[in-house]
């Protein structure tokens, strides 16, 4: 596979962090500009970050030195890359026109953010799950007026856990769905030290979460009509999400409903078998086994399951049958792995393989 050339804007926070230690030895990809707001800028990664480096891994030795870039000088960085990872904290319309600027300069932007998500020609993509939605590029290059650039978008976080494993059941016939996300603080870029509020705590609230977690689902199993993306109209979603004393890992407590309801061991054998174009292409950052399933009536669990196939796998467990919806069970992601920073990356990967950034 050719090599290129990347940069990540929003690189002093924690998913800008996730991105840097998975970039530091990735195959294709050789992070060569890091961007943030005007505070930062100017300095070296490490002045610029200090004692706010999040992950549980060092900081790479090939960033320390590297100035940060001003973010918001999109011809300066765009002129270095050959497409940009994104995860700024920003206002909604300024994350839409910061990401729309980099398209039009013709660089190419994979972006961590919800702000897009619901653009129609935006591709939202799950790569095993609806890899086919970044033939929307064309239309979204039409409209804005650009030859290479685009933007793709990847998933809400707390999604990674249940959807994978509810989409290889929908031959079946999902008609509803019911899921309660137990949601980490990392979700929210925080750590313990810096939440001390949420120690021997449950908070049941998680502002546009359960809008994200209802609708999202929707999109991913949408279908391109014309020059959009047109969600799909069922099944009825409905979410609470709450926010948990678990530093990674995001945790779904799921109730489904069929039309045409499978016996248990058709849903185990459809979840054994499961694979995606991720697979098929051998992307470098893929789980070789997507789902995995634990007998044992405890698992998943966050500290012993997160990290299953460096973090992006997705782990079930507890499936039973349920005397108001037809089955139930548990789904955990690793949600800065799988559910943001990795998932980006493997986001990147198929749109590499597939030549969109050529």
């Amino acid at each position: 596979m050719k090599q290129y050339n990347v940069g990540v804007i929003g690189a002093t926070g924690m998913v800008g962090q996730r991105f840097i230690t998975l970039l530091e030895n990735h195959p294709w990809f050789n992070l060569v500009a890091l961007a943030a707001s005007t505070r930062s800028a100017g300095k070296t990664y490490e002045e610029a970050v200090g004692s706010r480096w999040l992950m549980k891994t060092p900081m790479p030795e090939s960033v320390k030195k590297m100035v940060v870039l001003d973010a918001a000088n999109v011809e300066e960085v765009a002129a270095k890359v050959d497409f940009v990872f994104c995860a700024v904290n920003m206002k909604k319309d300024e994350i839409k026109a910061l990401e729309e600027a980099y398209a039009k300069a013709e660089c190419p932007v994979v972006s961590n953010n919800s702000a897009h998500r619901f653009t129609p020609d935006v591709p939202m993509v799950v790569p095993e799950i609806n890899a086919d939605h970044i033939d929307i590029i064309p239309a979204q290059r039409k409209r804005l007026g650009t030859k290479r650039g685009f933007v793709a978008v990847k998933s809400n976080c707390s999604l990674q856990s249940y959807v994978p494993a509810l989409h290889p059941l929908r031959k079946y016939g999902i008609s509803d769905v019911l899921v309660c996300t137990y949601q980490a603080i990392s979700g929210a870029g925080k750590t313990f030290e810096t939440f001390p509020d949420i120690l021997d705590n449950v908070i049941p609230y998680i502002g546009g979460e359960e809008e994200k977690s209802e609708q999202e689902p929707l999109k991913l199993w949408g279908c391109i009509e014309g020059d959009k993306i047109v969600s799909a109209e069922s099944p009825r979603f409905t979410a609470q999400c709450l926010r948990v004393p678990v530093s990674d890992g995001h945790m779904g407590a799921v109730f489904v409903r069929f039309e045409n309801k499978p016996s248990k061991e058709e849903i185990l054998q459809a979840w054994k078998e499961f694979h995606g174009p991720a697979q098929d292409l051998e992307l470098p950052s893929a789980p070789k086994q997507f789902l995995h399933y634990f007998e044992e009536n405890d698992r998943p669990q966050p500290k012993l399951d997160r990290m299953l196939e460096n973090g992006m796998a997705v782990s079930i467990g507890r499936l039973r049958e349920d005397n108001q919806y037809d089955y139930k069970f548990v789904c955990l992601s690793h949600n800065t792995l799988r559910g943001a920073a990795g998932g980006a990356v493997l986001l990147a990967e198929l749109l590499a393989a597939k030549g969109y950034f050529d």
